[in-house]
């Protein structure tokens, strides 16, 4: 876009300009999201003070981009009801919190390709959150583990946690609590299907737990992470099963070793077993250059996971 804009519409809400932006795309009007807010090292607002987003397009798109909108005010591309300034109450209510400054949490919700697509400079994504929202996470796992499972020693409430904040854990909260829906993506990767990947969700999920501790300080966080956590909890001491919740024993393996400063884990088809039509594997999962475990399964595939799940069994015992 060259020349002078017109700004054609103001708001507080990054996902409500992100809405608008795509709207009048959708009808062949090009637009410019603007804001008064410059890059910093710290791109937090931890106050109430919201960044006011302009969309802006060329003078002679100005009139029919004005009737696009107010004949879409509730509907956008796709369907989707989206009610201006409230259209992450929905999230709000599933998560049992309400924000003072939604900014934070369309900060937690917007991933790098909406960074990498932006012209204006004033979109940050959630990767900084993420890893705030991780080490909150673990604080206050450890604290739940600690007081849940008094009896058991260092070793197994490493277990416990790596099997809890694993990827494909928080993945699957992630999708219970329908994060995929409200996610901010780049055009590149709303095509690829990003609100369904695993590790985007996961991801936004640790964001999720920073913007709240953000917000609203470490006891929303808390209760949060309490609320969502509880039936696995319950499930650990019911079963005795660290990662009976997670079929990604894989994960929950590094995880493990990383917690303890070990190296991560090597797979090896260790044979195979059995003629073409009913072959079997057999992998062998190294740490440290030491077979740990072995374990046989009908793929490649299974027989790792099998082959970590009785590393995690061994080295936490």
């Amino acid at each position: 876009m060259s020349g002078e804009l017109v700004v054609i519409f103001h708001t507080p809400s990054e996902i409500e300009a992100n809405v608008i932006q795509g709207l009048l795309e959708t009808h062949g009007i090009r637009s410019a999201v603007l804001s008064d807010n410059s890059r910093t090292a710290f791109p937090l607002a931890l106050n109430d003070q919201a960044w006011e987003r302009r969309v802006a397009v060329n003078p002679d798109d100005a009139d029919a981009a004005l009737r696009i909108i107010e004949s879409h005010r509730d509907v956008v591309e796709g369907g989707r009801v989206v009610p201006f300034g409230s259209e992450l109450a929905p999230l709000e209510r599933r998560i049992g919190y309400r924000f003072r400054d939604r900014g934070m949490l369309e900060h937690a919700l917007t991933h790098r390709s909406r960074v990498h697509e932006d012209a204006s400079g004033g979109v940050f994504d959630n990767e900084s959150m993420e890893f705030l929202g991780d080490s909150v996470l673990g604080f206050v796992i450890a604290a739940m583990l600690f007081r849940e499972f008094p009896q058991h020693n260092e070793g197994q409430k490493s277990k416990l946690k790596a099997s809890l904040v694993s990827a494909a854990a928080l993945a699957r909260l992630g999708e219970r609590l329908g994060l995929g829906d409200f996610l901010i993506l780049g055009r590149g990767e709303e095509k690829t299907g990003g609100r369904r990947k695993h590790a985007i969700i996961a991801d936004c999920y640790e964001a999720l737990i920073a913007a709240i501790y953000l917000d609203g300080g470490i006891d929303p966080a808390e209760k949060f992470i309490g609320r969502e956590f509880a039936a696995l909890i319950d499930e650990a001491k019911r079963t005795g099963a660290a990662a009976s919740f997670t079929e990604d024993w894989k994960s929950a393996l590094q995880e493990y070793l990383q917690s303890g400063g070990r190296g991560l884990p090597v797979y090896r088809l260790a044979g195979e077993i059995g003629p073409d039509h009913r072959k079997s594997f057999v992998v062998e999962v190294m740490v440290g250059g030491e077979a740990v475990a072995k374990a046989e399964g009908r793929s490649k595939k299974e027989a790792a996971q099998a082959a970590a799940r009785a590393a995690l069994e061994r080295l936490s015992a």
